[in-house]
């Protein structure tokens, strides 16, 4: 059985405690700050179509290598965390618009 697709797999644990699995896509940097770009997983282990999830990564210790991953509320900065991932990946996914 094939294991490189789950290296890329991460598991976070959601508001309610559950554990809940995404796709690693891209590490974005903006304005100093670095952003995870994240696709959620089916729980058959299949991608799922639809948004991504950004969420800011942030050092939960500065002697441990922990890191933790914070939702974003400001929709200028996912927006824009967003257009850069878009421009990155343009030839790889098929983005729809909203419009």
């Amino acid at each position: 059985m094939e294991n490189d697709e789950l290296d890329n797999i991460i598991e976070l644990n959601d508001e309610d405690g559950n554990v809940v699995q995404f796709e690693f896509l891209d590490l974005v940097e903006l304005e100093g700050e670095e952003y995870v770009v994240l696709l959620p997983v089916a729980s058959d282990g299949e991608e799922e179509e639809g948004e991504v999830v950004i969420l800011k990564l942030e050092d939960t210790d500065e002697d441990a290598e922990e890191e933790s991953y914070v939702g974003v509320e400001d929709e200028q900065i996912l927006n824009k965390v967003f257009q850069i991932f878009k421009a990155k990946y343009k030839d790889e996914f098929n983005f729809m618009d909203e419009d």
